[in-house]
């Protein structure tokens, strides 16, 4: 695959740097080390250095040839999970019950390598902010980034995301147009009933079996409330009540995640999910509540700017490795929040096969060192070529 040469130069530097930030995985807002680490790389390499915002977030600021007065925001997300990593490699993580299991390692020493190149290289006009975000695991990182001024302090034209992807092989990309990543919500149910010997069930409003009918009914919601086209996920993943066998309990609680990548469509589930609750409750002569929280927006691709994207990544893998018509993902990405503020595109890049078990969010997952230098060129020929020099 072409890379740059120069950045294939380094690549065993960026394995060193990937491996260390593997070692030292930190939870959202708590990426003290790992800040510290990206803040003195992008000295080193002569990049103007920003630090606070969200907290723990790092803002590389670096100019080309020329100021033109047109710039780009890249963007890597910084923190772990917590998650003991069952990984045997000379690397693992040293902070026990925290790890790099969804590639922010890898984001990070991506971005990074584009940083040393771009700052050696400086083949464009105008500037390029390199953005390192915090929390990006559902501490909504990139939008605390933005309620603190991201975008009044470094005023991108556009911003651009990266994700890697198991399962995709090494040296491919994509992108599309759209919805690339699911807006999310969460929900608590509680179901009040009354509590009664198991025995005498004539004696009581059993919320078990309230639960149980409502669970059901929850599934109407895709098959009969939402147009067919439209994609929803509604998944109970919690049920708790009772302590005993022979006791029926006062209350059950449900618990799970909506997915969706509309927000009429989450509008819509929100909505009837209240009245499944009531109803059904209502129904048995019991009680219902439902706390619906919002959670990540939907990560929307930009249409000229996910043409951009795609493009450079067939300049560097060829056509035939670009999937310009990826299936959008039911995961969620808070990137979504710098999309809703500015034009940009998001794209996955293939981190190689992955076994059972080595998927994001799982403690045998590793990223894959081989990708970094392409990650890397990435950065650097979207950024030369959405900020090309004059003549």
């Amino acid at each position: 695959m072409p890379i740059i040469n120069r950045i294939a130069d380094f690549h065993a530097e960026m394995t060193e740097w990937r491996r260390e930030l593997h070692k030292h995985p930190e939870l959202s807002y708590e990426e003290h080390w790992t800040s510290d680490f990206v803040a003195k790389q992008l000295e080193a390499f002569g990049v103007e250095v920003h630090r606070g915002l969200a907290g723990t977030g790092v803002v590389g600021k670096l100019v080309g040839q020329s100021d033109s007065g047109k710039a780009v925001g890249l963007r890597a997300d910084m923190d772990a999970l917590p998650i003991l990593e069952a990984n045997d490699v000379d690397y693992k993580s040293e902070n026990p019950g925290r790890m790099h299991a969804c590639g922010h390692d890898g984001h990070t020493t991506m971005l990074l390598g584009a940083a040393k190149y771009l700052a050696e290289t400086r083949n464009f006009d105008g500037t390029v902010y390199f953005i390192f975000q915090p929390a990006e695991e559902g501490g909504a990182g990139g939008e605390r980034m933005i309620q603190d001024g991201l975008f009044e302090k470094f005023d991108c034209e556009t911003v651009w995301g990266m994700h890697n992807w198991p399962g995709m092989e090494v040296g491919t990309f994509a992108v599309r147009e759209g919805p690339m990543m699911a807006g999310t919500a969460t929900f608590d149910i509680t179901v009040h009933g009354r509590g009664g010997h198991a025995a005498m069930p004539h004696q009581t409003v059993d919320p078990v079996v309230i639960a149980g009918e409502m669970i059901g009914a929850l599934q109407s919601i895709a098959s009969r409330n939402v147009h067919p086209v439209d994609s929803v996920v509604v998944t109970v993943t919690q049920i708790h009540g009772g302590d005993a066998y022979n006791v029926i309990p006062p209350a059950v609680e449900l618990k799970g995640t909506v997915r969706t990548y509309k927000d009429e469509v989450m509008d819509i589930a929100e909505a009837r999910m209240k009245q499944v609750v009531d109803g059904v409750t209502a129904a048995h002569g019991g009680r219902g509540e439902l706390t619906f929280r919002r959670g990540y927006p939907a990560t929307v691709n930009h249409p000229a700017e996910s043409v951009v994207a795609a493009r450079v990544a067939e300049a560097l893998v060829g056509a035939d490795n670009v999937d310009r018509e990826p299936m959008p993902s039911m995961g969620g990405e808070d990137f979504a929040y710098m999309l809703n503020e500015k034009p940009g595109s998001y794209v996955w890049i293939g981190n190689g096969a992955a076994g059972e078990g080595q998927g994001l969010h799982n403690p045998g997952y590793d990223f894959n060192d081989e990708v970094l230098p392409l990650g890397a060129s990435y950065w650097s020929r979207l950024a030369e070529t959405e900020l090309k020099r004059a003549g």
